[in-house]
């Protein structure tokens, strides 16, 4: 069974992790508006009672996203405030959907950086770089790759890139972050035509050796339900899951 308090706190830490500049706090509520692939840095968070009734709410916060030009989108998770919310924005029809876990290890113990295979070499990345990288894999268009870049540089917490080559060609890469001994796992992707290789797992295994050697203690991720692939490779280097969290967009967003 999970301690409810380290489940808190790994929840602060990754709202905390994707915070971008365009965010604003609004009744209990974190309302994010960053142009970026990523739903974590373009939805609302709610974390707090608030004083509005929903419906109130709701509306004022559309105007936001509709100034963004951006759809609204909510994160609901087990820490969502008032706890019968949920179930109200269903009520409301307000669609679910992109449901993704939460998965923690706990127990990072330093020690030796683990061995690469010899075609492979090593290289940390800046924000700029990391970003360029991350959005030539996933094949993201210009404007999201220097809004992750930004909101790199901006970001309140560090994240820390790297990647792995083969033959000067990056085939993964991936990121994390540290705050009070929490260690966030972001962004971890491999080249299409390189899966299936331990590339995933190597350089994991890299990432968490690093933290750990900066005073990290716990780690955790959060990965789609459906992605089976990939939370295998997570149980494999002793995650599990640990919570959900899910969102939902208006009728007809």
């Amino acid at each position: 069974m999970w301690d409810e308090a380290l489940l808190s706190r790994v929840e602060d830490a990754g709202i905390n992790a994707s915070a971008p500049v365009q965010q604003r706090w609004f009744d209990g509520w974190i309302l994010r508006y960053a142009p970026v692939k990523a739903k974590r840095s373009r939805c609302i968070n709610a974390v707090a009672e608030g004083r509005l009734g929903l419906d109130e709410r709701l509306a004022l916060a559309a105007a936001v996203y509709r100034d963004a030009d951006l759809p609204m989108v909510l994160r609901l998770s087990r820490f969502s405030r008032p706890p019968a919310l949920d179930a109200e924005l269903e009520a409301r029809g307000y669609r679910r959907f992109d449901e993704t876990r939460v998965m923690v290890r706990t127990g990072l113990a330093t020690g030796p950086q683990p061995a690469l295979a010899p075609d492979l070499e090593w290289a940390a990345l800046d924000g700029p770089a990391f970003a360029a990288t991350i959005g030539a894999l996933r094949g993201s268009p210009a404007d999201q790759v220097d809004a992750h870049a930004v909101r790199l540089g901006q970001a309140p917490v560090r994240h820390q890139g790297f990647a792995i080559r083969r033959g000067g060609l990056i085939v993964a890469c991936g990121q994390f972050t540290i705050e009070s001994g929490l260690v966030g796992l972001y962004d971890v992707h491999t080249l299409a035509t390189a899966r299936g290789q331990g590339l995933a797992t190597q350089l994991c295994m890299r990432l968490l050796s690093l933290a750990a050697a900066q005073g990290g203690e716990t780690a955790y991720l959060q990965v789609e339900a459906d992605n089976e692939a990939a939370r295998r490779i997570y149980r494999g280097l002793g995650f599990a899951d640990a919570y959900e969290y899910h969102y939902r967009a208006a009728p007809g967003a």
